[in-house]
């Protein structure tokens, strides 16, 4: 496939493109956390979960990925847990510690949600060479390991 003709665009905005892909997403993300019946901090750390997929990670492992103490997550895993979402299981290198599995009806119910927008996303792809794609690919986890550099540098609290 041939690159296609895109219209230039400045730094400012491609920017201010990003910032509308992100605010369009954090109200679909609040609009469906409301769907399933959970908040948006507890949708994504139940999305963490599923991304960890079999290697279960501990609730200090998620409270760190959500940016919130390990009491509050204590609070997230007991609204996950009464919804259906989650199980906790005992670490079997440290007991004192649990790992956090995704529940199987809670993954199909999560999927049922979320496939048909990353199909509408993934679609997107189909306009752009491989070599295009890496460049995004390479632009979205370099942005992303700026955006949480900035939130370690200004954002902790702890």
């Amino acid at each position: 496939m041939q690159a296609k003709p895109r219209p230039s665009a400045t730094p400012e905005q491609a920017l201010w493109a990003m910032d509308q892909l992100i605010a369009t997403h954090l109200v679909g993300q609040h609009e469906i956390a409301q769907q399933v019946g959970l908040n948006v901090t507890d949708l994504t750390c139940f999305a963490f979960v599923l991304q960890a997929g079999e290697n279960l990670l501990t609730a200090g492992e998620l409270a760190d990925r959500v940016h919130v103490t390990t009491g509050a997550m204590t609070g997230i895993l007991n609204r996950l847990e009464r919804a259906g979402y989650i199980t906790r299981r005992p670490d079997p290198a440290d007991r004192r510690r649990v790992r956090v599995a995704a529940l199987p009806d809670a993954v199909a119910r999560t999927r049922e949600i979320y496939e048909p927008y990353y199909a509408r996303i993934t679609a997107l792809f189909a306009d752009y060479t491989a070599e295009e794609t890496a460049v995004l690919h390479d632009w979205f986890q370099r942005a992303n390991t700026v955006a949480a550099n900035y939130l370690e540098e200004h954002c902790r609290t702890d």
